[in-house]
């Protein structure tokens, strides 16, 4: 799976990457988040409650960061587990861009599944991890700037690397994206 996304967030570059490496602000913005630890300077522990067509359960994710550069991007690695539920396993990378007073916020994430959730159907499990980034980033959006943020449509992709790829969140499987969107899972 593959999906990409871009925000536009009404505040300034530095207040956004403050609050993607805020434990806090994260799991408010995380639907079903159960839990968000830090574990080590690059590396979270997430537990959230995912459902995804008729499979429902909760999920840990380990989440690693990799490639920072502060406060423009950085690199998510995450794998989930929810027991008989499945797995999901992914990669992200986030980026900020300063536009004027705002931030545009991008991700790009690839991710996979197994166990019960690879038989849920790849078009339910995509139509899932959409609606769990654009949750996590309105509410994300609203605790870094209340009513100043908001979806936008990124240009096509260019340059090495990104043909073919299409959205984010954190996050191949609700478990990658919640825990991703855990999208977007930061220091």
């Amino acid at each position: 799976m593959r999906q990409m996304g871009e925000y536009r967030l009404g505040a300034p570059r530095q207040r956004v990457w403050t609050a993607l490496n805020d434990p806090e602000v994260l799991a408010a913005s995380i639907d079903g988040c159960q839990s968000l630890t830090k574990t080590a300077d690059d590396a979270f522990e997430a537990v959230v409650r995912a459902r995804i067509g008729p499979v429902s359960a909760p999920f840990t994710a380990e989440v690693k960061l990799a490639d920072v550069v502060a406060p423009e991007s950085y690199r998510l690695i995450v794998n989930a587990k929810g027991g008989a539920a499945g797995f999901g396993k992914g990669e992200a990378r986030v980026t900020l861009a300063e536009e004027g007073a705002a931030t545009v916020l991008a991700y790009e994430v690839e991710g996979q599944v197994g166990g019960k959730l690879a038989q849920v159907g790849q078009r339910l499990i995509d139509a899932a991890a959409r609606k769990m980034a654009d949750d996590f980033f309105a509410r994300f959006g609203e605790a870094v700037a209340p009513g100043a943020s908001e979806k936008t449509t990124p240009a096509a992709p260019t340059g090495p690397g990104r043909a073919g790829i299409a959205p984010w969140i954190a996050l191949a499987v609700a478990a990658v994206l919640a825990a991703l969107a855990a999208l977007v899972l930061r220091r």
